[in-house]
């Protein structure tokens, strides 16, 4: 082997260890999303499969099913490209001292990144490079080891809430429903403090999100155990459950719970949009050129005579309340569609179309108890 090829080796096998070792902090270690082609393009290439896979498959409880194979195994893919890369990262720069012989240098970098030691490589260079690899084995092994706990612990946070809200949204979550069944439920009380502690947490429950998702952006391919139950379903329904309320009842509490609400959840979901690459208008440009939003007026209609049907504080009309519905949804309307479309979220009502042809699910509502015999 000759000495510009050695050099020319040794400096590819540089650029691969480099470029694989950048990568793995920035998706384990870099508080902060940090984009990398490793983790892009395997990112894509599972999801392509899954669709791919799942394209005959019309029933969603068995996609869903399918589905919740793919963050997992995309972490435990994304682990063995990073071993394998480098692998044959170090190989390269071993590859001057087995002579040019690259399975030998294979065999001396794959003893040492898995810290196997069964293959020893002499002289000094090569020595000392072993170390090196045996010591970024280690060290990737350790990191990946910590980060999957970091990951299901934020993963169980989230899901406390998306639990809890399906005795109040049903599921899939619906944001009507969540005014409708708060004010039965109240009976003739005042579903103002239950709606307000609702959105206090739903708050802090999404600013949560946005950080932990940003970070590990694993987190919005994971699942939720229950089949019609999503993280962005519900986060969308009880946005509209707020802007509803703001929308139909002005004068009633809660109001800046709600806002707050709001502005939390459709500056997270832009900014989730914008993290995964997609096409969503900008907030600033919508305060001066408002869009058309998905929800059509009948289904506002709808939803307002189901409020009214169960007494709920509705002191405006359809008309009047329209205009500023559409102005807190269009707020999010295109980031929610568009991450429902992406993340394959349960098809839910008011959450746009799927990768795969469906139909919006109405949430399930349990049977009515039977009423106690009088004594």
């Amino acid at each position: 082997m000759s000495e510009v090829l050695a050099w020319l080796a040794v400096v590819a096998g540089l650029a691969v260890v480099a470029g694989t070792s950048m990568s793995i902090i920035g998706a384990l270690v870099v508080p902060r999303r940090v984009d990398s082609w490793v983790t892009a393009v395997l990112d894509t290439s599972i999801d392509r499969a899954f669709l791919l896979a799942l394209r005959p498959i019309a029933s969603f409880d068995r996609r869903d099913r399918i589905l919740g194979w793919q963050a997992p195994l995309t972490l435990v893919v994304r682990l063995t490209l990073w071993m394998g890369m480098l692998v044959v990262g170090y190989a390269l720069v071993m590859l001057p001292d087995t002579g040019g012989n690259f399975g030998a240098a294979l065999q001396d970098a794959g003893s040492s990144v898995f810290t196997l030691g069964f293959a020893v490589p002499h002289g000094g260079g090569g020595q000392f490079t072993a170390y090196l690899a045996g010591f970024t084995g280690m060290a990737v092994i350790g990191l990946q080891i910590g980060y999957l706990p970091t990951v299901y612990a934020a993963f169980n946070r989230r899901e406390t809430e998306v639990s809890l809200l399906v005795a109040r949204a049903g599921a899939p979550a619906w944001g009507p429903e969540i005014l409708l069944r708060t004010h039965w439920g109240t009976g003739t009380s005042d579903s103002g403090p239950v709606l307000s502690d609702l959105f206090v947490r739903w708050e802090r429950w999404t600013a949560e999100v946005a950080e932990s998702h940003n970070t590990y952006p694993t987190l919005l391919r994971l699942r939720s155990p229950r089949t019609n139950s999503h993280w962005l379903t519900s986060l969308i329904a009880v946005m509209d459950a707020a802007a509803l309320h703001l929308a139909l009842a002005p004068h009633s509490d809660p109001k800046i719970t709600a806002r707050l609400m709001l502005r939390m959840g459709f500056e997270t979901l832009n900014e989730m949009a914008k993290a995964s690459k997609l096409a969503v208008p900008d907030l600033a440009r919508l305060a001066t050129h408002p869009l058309p939003i998905s929800v059509t007026f009948e289904e506002f209609s709808q939803a307002a005579a189901s409020l009214r049907s169960v007494g709920y504080p509705v002191t405006e009309t359809d008309e009047d309340a329209w205009p500023h519905f559409t102005g807190w949804r269009q707020n999010y309307d295109r980031a929610a569609l568009a991450l429902c479309r992406e993340l394959d979220a349960p098809p839910a009502l008011w959450t746009g179309p799927r990768r795969w042809p469906s139909e919006p699910t109405a949430p399930q509502r349990p049977s009515p108890g039977r009423k106690r015999a009088q004594d």
